[in-house]
């Protein structure tokens, strides 16, 4: 299982869709993702974002396009990348990206279900 963070606004306007392509697949060539167990990692790039975030949780088997697991900082950790338009038939949950007063990550209670599958 892994994840991808996006607005809530993004999310109204495509999950009628089929599929979803972030601004990073057109800049990057790919779309970010983390695992659940590195998204603490993550998190603190979404902190300065006023507007509400969902996170996506996607079962990597279901995902058409080629996903590639990368160590972008040479730290001997790896993230998913996806290296195509998401399907979203693969979004297994939506869920809300929670924040504290700060605007730092907590995790979703939800998450700790989905973290060993």
């Amino acid at each position: 299982m892994i994840l991808h963070c996006l607005k809530k606004e993004t999310w109204e306007r495509v999950k009628n869709s089929a599929y979803y392509s972030s601004e990073s697949l057109s800049a990057e060539g790919f779309i970010h993702c983390s695992p659940i167990e590195y998204f603490h990692r993550v998190a603190p790039n979404f902190k300065e974002i006023k507007e509400d975030l969902l996170l996506l949780l996607l079962e990597e088997d279901k995902i058409e396009a080629k996903v590639r697991w990368e160590d972008p900082e040479n730290l001997g950790r790896v993230y998913p990348h996806i290296y195509g338009p998401l399907n979203l038939s693969s979004v297994t949950a939506v869920l809300p990206f929670l924040k504290d007063k700060e605007g730092n990550f907590i995790k979703n209670p939800e998450l700790t279900d989905y973290e060993d599958k």
